[in-house]
């Protein structure tokens, strides 16, 4: 196995550093960032840079996303971004965000959040990583903001392996429209294996444009990346694309084994607070026969919880508050930690090894097995 492989396929993504270094590792929840920097990269795209309100690292794998709590005046919405910065220079974090024109999250962020805001966030989680690869030549297709996740793969990687075979093509609707377009091209020259390739829908006035335009297709396909069906294929983008896209590459030699897409698509929950006068106007309900007791120790309230119901679903009607966006164990935003007592976890990555080894677990897909008390 090449040093090659060995650092896209093992588990080098996992940034480990000596205490000397820095005693503290960011860990989310009441851990506040704080915004440091704002950057236009495209039309309605920023990047956001933080770092954490205490003096912390950030670690996590590149490619994974990141749930800010975002306290907008109609009330908290929980928004999910991919992290667009590398792990390999952990003293920062950044998210690439696009303002859609139904956006509400992104909008509020693009209006409110400057230098000097502090946001919560919790994460990062995901399993959309390096760590998938069973080869060692790669190929990022990305369209719109589905870029960011390729980014922080690619950053990384001209970091800690400059000679990686990576194939990137991305499309846009426009020249003007591909985000980090100037940084592709001074990684390119860096990197001695990297090759671009650019599709846009259009051109446009004020950009000369002499490559590829239209729909991505085969025969597109193929001009730019003759071996596609070699390489460990990773895309991320609308859901309508990623699915042409792994029926592009799948039907033409590619096998599924060696295909991976972003599958954080679904829409973040709207979170509604339930206030204690409103909690005593509902009328008693009776608890279904219950098979355990969940205690929760920072609200020091106690619920039944019978074998078909969550954490999460027992903690709503305790009124007890625990954020979550995905509810199907993916996001990693309900993580809490269990002290005491078994569960059954069934999730979608939401949570490494390490966390459920240091007790924690994913309140939206765990199902007690004896009576458990959680920290919420």
């Amino acid at each position: 196995m090449t040093e090659a492989t060995r650092i896209v396929a093992g588990d080098a993504q996992r940034v480990h550093f000596a205490p000397a270094l820095h005693r503290n590792i960011w860990k989310g929840g009441a851990e506040r960032l704080r915004v440091v920097n704002v950057v236009d990269e495209a039309p309605d795209v920023k990047t956001f840079t933080f770092l954490p309100e205490a003096p912390a690292l950030f670690n996590y794998k590149a490619g994974q996303f990141l749930t800010l709590d975002l306290p907008a005046p109609s009330g908290p919405l929980l928004r999910t971004y991919t992290i667009s910065s590398t792990p390999s220079r952990p003293m920062s974090l950044s998210v690439t965000v696009k303002a859609q024109a139904a956006s509400v999250g992104t909008r509020w962020m693009f209006e409110n959040l400057v230098p000097g805001s502090l946001v919560k966030a919790v994460g990062p989680a995901g399993n959309f990583t390096l760590e998938l690869a069973q080869r060692n030549k790669l190929l990022f297709v990305s369209a719109g903001s589905g870029i960011t996740p390729m980014m922080s793969m690619l950053r990384w990687l001209a970091d800690v392996s400059p000679d990686a075979d990576v194939a990137f093509l991305h499309c846009a609707r426009s020249p003007a429209d591909i985000i980090f377009r100037e940084e592709l091209s001074f990684l390119a020259r860096s990197m001695p294996n990297l090759r671009l390739g650019f599709v846009v829908e259009e051109r446009d006035h004020q950009n000369a444009w002499s490559g590829m335009v239209g729909r991505l297709d085969l025969v597109k396909l193929k001009a730019l990346f003759p071996t596609f069906a070699d390489r460990e294929v990773y895309c991320c983008g609308p859901d309508p694309f990623m699915k042409w896209v792994r029926n592009l590459v799948v039907s033409n030699g590619l096998p599924e084994d060696n295909y991976h897409e972003e599958a954080f698509t679904f829409h973040a929950m709207p979170v509604v607070e339930t206030t204690a006068a409103e909690i005593a106007l509902q009328p008693e309900v009776t608890p279904p026969a219950a098979t355990n007791l969940v205690r929760f120790q920072v609200s020091g309230k106690e619920y039944p919880c019978s074998a078909e119901e969550t954490l999460l679903q027992t903690a709503r009607k305790a009124g007890v508050r625990i954020l979550s966006v995905c509810e199907m164990g993916l996001c990693g935003t309900c993580k809490v930690m269990k002290i005491s007592g078994d569960v059954i976890m069934e999730h979608n990555g939401g949570i490494t090894e390490d966390e459920i080894e240091e007790g924690y677990v994913l309140a939206c897909c765990s199902r007690p097995t004896s009576p458990v008390e959680i920290e919420a």
